[in-house]
């Protein structure tokens, strides 16, 4: 960690299970068609053709984990992941906080042409393809701020979107534009942790 303060200091780490990973793909293919797990590691990929998760939903495509069973709407919660995004994977969300006040969520990480982003927006981190990276995100729901770590140094800070029924996810879901026509990303060490 280069020295950096550890962004869990602090928190208490909360138990997680294979039940609290809740699996979102393309409602019309079998799930091993979109994710694998081995050795630890969480694999999703999908196609910008293929269908949303629901057939009655109009959304863009996904493979995404939803931490279920750890739905917050006060207090400091942290999502701790090391991910990995190979080459050519552009246009697409693979880290969020799924609700708040006013919108579907508080915070959206997406990866164009290796760079991390605050929504199609502001730079949060520059050239990851192909590595490992570890990624904090803490949310202080009661100061109403979101900050991202990389490799344990804070990168972004932001303000959130309003209190609502908030959950960490990750994955693969497609940005509603400029996405490749394959998208993937892994997951290992998903951890959550309250304060």
């Amino acid at each position: 960690m280069d020295g950096h303060a550890d962004p869990t200091h602090g928190f208490t780490e909360m138990p997680l299970t294979k039940a609290n990973f809740e699996l979102q793909r393309p409602y019309n293919v079998p799930l091993e068609e979109r994710y694998s797990y081995e050795n630890g590691i969480h694999k999703m990929w999908v196609y910008a053709d293929d269908k949303p998760h629901d057939p009655n939903s109009d959304t863009q495509p996904r493979t995404e984990i939803r931490i279920r069973g750890l739905d917050y709407s006060s207090g400091v919660w942290q999502f701790e992941g090391y991910g990995f995004v190979p080459n050519g994977t552009s246009g697409v969300t693979i880290s969020q906080i799924h609700g708040a006040a006013s919108g579907a969520t508080t915070l959206i990480l997406r990866i164009y042409n290796g760079n991390l982003r605050y929504y199609d927006g502001d730079l949060v981190a520059r050239d990851l393809y192909d590595k490992w990276f570890r990624l904090n995100v803490i949310h202080d729901v009661d100061e109403g701020k979101v900050r991202v770590f990389v490799n344990g140094v804070q990168k972004y800070s932001t303000n959130d979107q309003g209190p609502g029924d908030l959950y960490f996810n990750c994955g693969v879901y497609a940005a509603p534009a400029h996405i490749s026509y394959y998208m993937e990303s892994r997951w290992r060490d998903i951890k959550i942790f309250k304060k």
